[in-house]
């Protein structure tokens, strides 16, 4: 098993958010990551303080050396041209020296198109978008010169069983998605179907969890339900020692 932090961009000067990733890359974890909103998505005060998600990215690339894996968890399609986001991706790789991940997903929130002048699109046209985009950013890595260092996975998160899931099984290296171990092991269910369906082996797709807090007995019922590697979300103030105590769950299983 995995486990990996997302580091929330929210309620934090830069200095503490640099803390803090500097802090998690110390302590042992595989992965990091932030996320791609505008304004503050899930909890706490709408004008709280906020950073754009891949310039923080691109600042812990080349600040951290321990993590293995760093990516956007997930970026919104509908918020970069492909072409250009796999431009973005590549770059990424380069200046962590072969560790991004290009994480992508259909989005979700509407303030975030309507405040930044973006169509508006119901949840259908998003799933659409991101069908259409997923060719177009493979093409792009094929063309780009010089191309990524390393494998440059892409993880799709998102849990729709019709469309989502299909997306994972045609197009991802990774998933990620969310819930107790019941939903979890649905998902895994579902995504398994899928592959076997387009004659993929399901064994290739990476089955990643975003998980709210560090809960041993948790964290082992997603592992028994076909989670891979969790990944935390960690909001300000940056609590190492939740961080320390996900790494010895980790070791523990």
């Amino acid at each position: 098993m995995k486990v990996g932090v997302q580091i929330h961009p929210q309620n934090a000067t830069m200095a503490a958010l640099r803390a803090g990733w500097e802090g998690v890359d110390q302590l042992g974890v595989d992965s990091l990551w932030t996320w791609d909103h505008f304004f503050p998505p899930l909890y706490g005060k709408a004008d709280e303080s906020h950073f754009e998600g891949w310039q923080v990215l691109a600042a812990m690339a080349v600040t951290t050396s321990n993590v293995s894996q760093i990516g956007m968890l997930v970026t919104a399609c509908g918020y970069r041209n492909p072409d250009l986001l796999a431009d973005m991706a590549r770059t990424l790789d380069h200046l962590s020296d072969g560790r991004a991940v290009l994480g992508i997903g259909a989005g979700w929130m509407d303030r975030d198109e309507v405040e930044y002048g973006y169509p508006v699109r119901t949840p259908v046209q998003r799933l659409d978008a991101l069908a259409e985009a997923l060719p177009r950013i493979r093409r792009r890595l094929g063309l780009l010169r010089p191309g990524p260092i390393g494998r440059l996975p892409i993880l799709i998160g998102g849990n729709g069983e019709r469309r989502t899931l299909r997306l994972v099984a045609e197009h991802a290296d990774m998933w990620n998605g969310y819930g107790d171990a019941e939903v979890i092991r649905a998902k895994n269910t579902a995504l398994d179907r899928w592959c076997e369906e387009i004659g993929r082996d399901p064994r290739e797709i990476e089955r990643t969890v975003w998980i709210e807090r560090v809960d041993p007995a948790s964290m082992r019922s997603l592992v028994d339900a076909g989670a891979e590697h969790l990944i935390l979300g960690l909001r300000a103030p940056y609590d190492l020692q939740a961080v320390e105590r996900l790494v010895a769950a980790r070791e523990a299983f």
